[in-house]
């Protein structure tokens, strides 16, 4: 029986792409192997000749699509290092092939995040990718374990975690669900409605416009000024509606009237407060008390 081991670099690329792809999409065709790695449909055919050869019982064709689908026994034969697979989703996945981080001995990184399993990362953006609902165990502060159905559209890193945003059917409204909390999702296979998709996320779809400003607490403030590359003393970002918060949590903006978190590692202050009334989970910002 063909091992992995024993193809080619190049070859165990374009196989680890067919097995990223049938975790993480749910399918794949031969043009979209082709148009990656700009091979023949000859060579296509013999990768997923090889990989159903190591993994007979992962992918099914369908002929009427002429995509080879992921079937309920898929096991991935290549590891996909949750961390990596985040971080490349996020910037637009270049490889099937995911290495774990090497810690270098001169530059470190303070920060890190509690990476959920690889499994409920697939298993989103399967639905993501597909336009499906998800039937989840979820784990709520507030409420315990309860079993939910959702609509995801997008799996975000808000600097202290990712979570997912999604439809909530139960509440009829689009929520942020912390990724970690999941204790399993079964992906749904059934249309969406239109009121339940990204397009109808009213927040989501909402840019706005955050001016951040050195702390007038600060008295260098160029320094300030320097650390953020500022111009004119401000630095304006344009971000989506339902994440602004969770930026100005994370880099500790002041948000309160009067700028009176001082002393509190605050080095910025935001000069537009009234931005965040139309922002719906505001409470999160520092020191914000609503206007």
């Amino acid at each position: 029986m063909l091992a992995v081991e024993e193809l080619s670099h190049a070859q165990r690329e374009r196989l680890a792409f067919i097995d990223f792809s049938l975790q993480y999409f749910g399918h794949i065709s031969r043009s979209d192997l082709i148009q990656r790695f700009k091979t023949g449909l000859a060579a296509s055919t013999r990768d997923f000749s090889a990989y159903k050869t190591i993994a007979p019982n992962n992918l099914v064709l369908v002929h009427q699509t002429k995509n080879y689908h992921r079937t309920d026994d898929f096991k991935p034969i290549f590891k996909h290092d949750p961390e990596v697979i985040l971080t490349s989703l996020s910037r637009g996945f270049g490889n099937g092939i995911s290495h774990g981080i090497q810690p270098s001995e001169q530059c470190f990184d303070a920060t890190h995040l509690i990476h959920p399993n690889a499994d409920i990362i697939s298993a989103l953006m399967r639905a993501i990718h597909n336009k499906r609902p998800i039937r989840c165990g979820y784990v709520s502060v507030s409420s315990g374990e309860s079993v939910r159905e959702l609509v995801p559209h997008a799996v975000v890193n808000n600097g202290h975690r990712w979570h997912v945003r999604a439809y909530d059917r139960k509440h009829q409204s689009f929520r942020d669900f912390v990724c970690s909390r999941f204790t399993f999702i079964e992906v749904v296979d059934r249309d969406i409605a239109n009121s339940e998709g990204r397009q109808a996320d009213e927040q989501w779809n909402q840019m706005v416009e955050l001016t951040l400003i050195p702390h007038p607490s600060i008295k260098q403030s160029k320094a300030v000024e320097m650390d953020y590359d500022m111009t004119d003393g401000k630095l304006v970002m344009s971000v989506r509606a339902p994440l602004a918060a969770y930026i100005l949590r994370q880099w500790q903006v002041d948000c309160s009237e009067g700028y009176r978190f001082t002393d509190q590692g605050c080095q910025l202050a935001l000069s537009n407060l009234d931005v965040l009334d139309g922002i719906e989970n505001n409470t999160i910002a520092p020191g914000y008390k609503g206007h």
